[in-house]
């Protein structure tokens, strides 16, 4: 049996219809830039988001530049964020110009460690960035309650946790603004790049849109420095189709990931914790396990596709080496990037393929003891 880390080809083809038709319109119409279907999906993200607004944008890592600048933090400004998550969201606080400040992990959630969080504030902080990573959400209720003493913005990085609740609420509505991406792999993937940012305050939303079109309202009168950072209306019109079916597939994941939690009962293994009163939608799904590379081989001869997310954590990149962290800054981190692994994990995933991946990964466990 054969089994794909994630399979866009069988979701394609469960929806051919209505993505060809979705596309063709607006190759039919050639209305690319910013077309109706643009602001369709936005008010259509913005109501499953439960948010008041969503701005559509070119990819996620723009969205948080973008969401970013719409707080006006730059030179000078200080952001923290975690060292254990994909380097944009450290890239996009650098490209305004201001400083990444880590903070180490919560070592049963991966996400921030709300407790860390104080001793990293000074005069120069300007905003926290939790990232709810793989699809769990982070612990926000403190987050919120340090942003409020200190007068610090949140930004929530959703860009891997789309439908995912914090005691009952929707990520992206749950700080002062919040960034999605649609990369083609993320529960909601558009056919190339894409992203959001979501909101509930007006004033930011219209200065978002002014931001990710050159500054401009009217075409050629440009009120303030922008970008060009839109959403392109065909992405947008897959994603009006695929959001439909959201919700089923976040179900799905859910199911699977129950499934992977009552099959894997290996010792020396340990599983993805949620945090209470929250509800993941398993963007991954990423055990620790000693011998991680060997699994990996081992998989590799199964046929069974997993991966690492994510196997250096950015204070230990060359690009970071400026900011002065070094081996040792970040024990849970750096402890968790050595044993991670990510399983399988897509809706259309298969009880029988679940079976197959911890069966063989029983089998290796066997084999090594």
């Amino acid at each position: 049996m054969k089994v794909n880390f994630v399979d866009l080809q069988k979701q394609y083809q469960d929806h051919k219809q209505e993505l060809d038709a979705a596309a063709l319109e607006v190759f039919t119409k050639c209305n690319f830039i910013l077309g109706n279907q643009v602001e369709e999906f936005e008010t259509n993200f913005a109501a499953f988001c439960e948010t008041a607004h969503a701005i559509g944008v070119a990819s996620g890592t723009d969205a948080l530049v973008l969401a970013l600048k719409a707080l006006d933090i730059g030179p000078g400004d200080e952001v923290i964020t975690v060292p254990n998550t994909y380097i944009a969201t450290a890239l996009a606080i650098s490209l305004v110009g201001a400083t990444p400040v880590f903070v180490d992990i919560n070592p049963q959630t991966y996400n921030i460690d709300t407790n860390k969080i104080e001793a990293a504030i000074n005069p120069r902080t300007k905003a926290i960035v939790p990232v709810h990573l793989y699809g769990q959400p982070a612990d926000m209720d403190p987050i919120a309650a340090i942003a409020k003493e200190y007068k610090l913005y949140v930004i929530e990085d959703a860009c891997q946790a789309h439908g995912a609740r914090y005691k009952g609420k929707r990520v992206g509505g749950l700080g002062d603004i919040a960034a999605f991406s649609f990369y083609p792999g993320k529960n909601l993937g558009a056919y190339g790049d894409g992203g959001a940012i979501t909101t509930n305050n007006m004033k930011l939303a219209e200065k978002l849109k002014l931001l990710r079109n050159y500054g401009q309202k009217v075409k050629y009168h440009h009120l303030i420095k922008g970008h060009n950072s839109r959403l392109d209306t065909v992405q947008a019109a897959i994603l009006n189709v695929k959001l439909k079916y959201l919700e089923e597939w976040n179900r799905k994941r859910r199911e699977h990931a129950l499934k992977y939690k009552r099959l894997l009962k290996e010792k020396n293994l340990v599983k993805p914790y949620e945090l209470p009163s929250t509800e993941p939608v398993y963007h991954l799904y990423v055990i620790q396990i000693a011998k991680r590379n060997e699994l990996l081989k081992y998989f590799a001869e199964k046929e069974i596709s997993a991966g690492i997310h994510y196997p250096v954590p950015i204070h230990l990149q060359p690009a970071y080496t400026e900011l002065g962290y070094a081996r040792g800054s970040f024990p849970h981190t750096e402890t968790y990037a050595e044993k991670i692994i990510s399983l399988p994990m897509f809706s259309e995933l298969t009880d029988d393929q679940i079976e197959f991946v911890c069966n063989e990964l029983a089998n290796f466990q066997k084999s090594i003891a």
